[in-house]
């Protein structure tokens, strides 16, 4: 049966005014809009908490037709702010799906737009860069609306992470989806090795990812004591740290970096993924710096300098590390679209890190490796 899709009105901070319809919940939201190039899965997509603050152009002109599952989220919920879609299918044709995509946004309290030239959209951010923008059910005329803009916070001004990161220490066991480990009940391998894993904005597939190569994962809360980590590496409890994804400008992160900065000092080993990726640069004093447009998508090629071999990867970030960090790292890997830096190996430093994300779900797979090197490491 078809939804009553309703009007609904976008301001962005160039002063671009358009009109589309919604799905998903009705209200008023702001938030930075960016564009997603992956040929499949959204619903991970809006369910990563990276994605907290920001309004997704999918470029992808079909969306929702394989519906929605409870197994396919990243995270409890739905973090975006909001979607915008060429063409909604409203009927899911797969067997795994429980909820169309109109009821999963509107579970999960986030805007659907759609009806609306996604490729208009994507060729104006890709040429000037993500902007602000505002979306309203509610609120039709262009000067409120643009009233209502100026008055909200900006992205890079919010510290997402206090609202995506949990709240107390817990322990995570379950590995990679499979149906009949889960059917069985069955838990990965056990190598006897302990990590604990900050909470930057994790995404569920990751800590999958670190079960699966054998590693026993308690996942801490992003305002972590430092002292406690080290007094628990010392003593033998733990045998590493992992810094997660997460939403935001990694530059707003003051306390969390002091905290890294110790555990540098102290040589605890480290891995690190996108946001962590980031906070370590930070950490040893190189700040970041926002790309043009940023990179997000599943289908962006990384060369691994190691062994010259080319990896397809998923993206999602804003913010990247400065070549300057050459100067104290390794660089082991390179984004082949604009040359940016994609991995690090810190010189005389048990710690290393990715800017992209080898657990990709959906998404290409030739990055996973990174996960048992870090098993390995320990």
């Amino acid at each position: 049966m078809s939804i009553d899709l309703k009007p609904i009105w976008i301001y962005l901070e160039n002063d671009v005014f358009l009109e589309a319809k919604s799905f998903g919940i009705e209200g008023t939201k702001t938030g930075e809009i960016v564009f997603n190039t992956s040929m499949s899965g959204y619903q991970e997509i809006m369910s990563d908490p990276s994605y907290a603050g920001q309004f997704i152009v999918f470029t992808m002109p079909e969306i929702g037709i394989v519906g929605t599952n409870d197994n396919d989220m990243e995270s409890h919920t739905v973090h975006a702010s909001g979607m915008f879609v060429r063409s909604l299918n409203e009927t899911p044709s797969n067997f795994r799906s429980t909820h169309s995509l109109p009821e999963f946004l509107t579970k999960n309290n986030s805007i659907g737009i759609c009806d609306i030239d996604t490729r208009y959209l994507t060729k104006m951010i890709r040429d000037s860069g993500p902007k602000m923008m505002i979306a309203s059910t509610e609120v039709s005329d262009k000067m409120a609306l643009k009233t209502l803009l100026k008055a909200s916070p900006r992205i890079e001004d919010v510290n997402y992470i206090e609202k995506v990161s949990t709240s107390k220490s817990y322990a995570h066991v379950s590995g990679v989806w499979d149906a009949e480990a889960q059917a069985y009940n069955l838990s990965p391998k056990r190598i006897g090795k302990k990590i604990l894993a900050v909470d930057l904005g994790i995404k569920r597939n990751i800590l999958n990812e670190l079960c699966e190569v054998g590693l026993d994962v308690e996942v801490i809360p992003h305002n972590f004591s430092a002292d406690d980590v080290i007094a628990r590496y010392k003593k033998g409890d733990i045998n590493g740290i992992f810094l997660s994804n997460g939403p935001g400008d990694p530059l707003i992160l003051k306390s969390e970096a002091v905290e890294v900065s110790k555990l540098i000092e102290a040589k605890v080993p480290m891995f690190a993924i996108c946001l962590g990726h980031q906070l370590l640069a930070i950490a040893h004093g190189y700040p970041t710096y926002k790309l043009k447009f940023g990179q997000h998508g599943g289908n962006h090629p990384v060369k691994n300098m190691k062994n010259n071999v080319v990896e397809i990867t998923t993206q999602n970030h804003n913010y990247n590390v400065p070549d300057t960090i050459c100067k104290i790292a390794k660089i082991t890997h390179v984004n082949l679209f604009d040359n940016t830096i994609e991995g690090l190996e810190y010189n005389n430093e048990p710690i290393f890190s990715v800017q992209h994300h080898p657990e990709a779900s959906s998404g290409p797979q030739e990055s996973r490796y990174i996960f048992q090197e870090f098993a390995n490491r320990l």
